[in-house]
């Protein structure tokens, strides 16, 4: 299956943090950083396209932003979606050599 322009619009870009390293040593786990209106089937569908890797299981979040203070006026961060792709046995992402 040939990648199309819109699964590109769906990843914006993974994320690697302790939680997400740790996610992906305990249950073959990938997380990335999605478009807000992606759905599951959409974000299973980019993944799989993508890299070549079949799917087991799409889970999303949605991190809502936090009021912080920019230069002493307060200002809010935006909300943020996140997708923990669990991959099958033997498939695997390696997100920190670079896409």
């Amino acid at each position: 299956m040939a990648a199309k322009p819109e699964h590109y619009d769906v990843i914006v870009k993974p994320i690697i943090t302790e939680k997400a390293t740790l996610a992906g040593e305990l249950s073959n786990a990938v997380t990335f950083e999605v478009a807000k209106a992606a759905t599951k089937p959409q974000i299973r569908e980019a993944v799989e396209t993508l890299f070549n890797v079949k799917v087991k299981a799409v889970n999303t979040v949605v991190t809502k932003g936090k009021v912080k203070r920019f230069k002493g006026r307060p200002g809010v961060r935006s909300d943020v979606k996140k997708a923990y792709v669990m991959l099958e046995a033997g498939n695997s992402i390696d997100v920190n050599t670079g896409l």
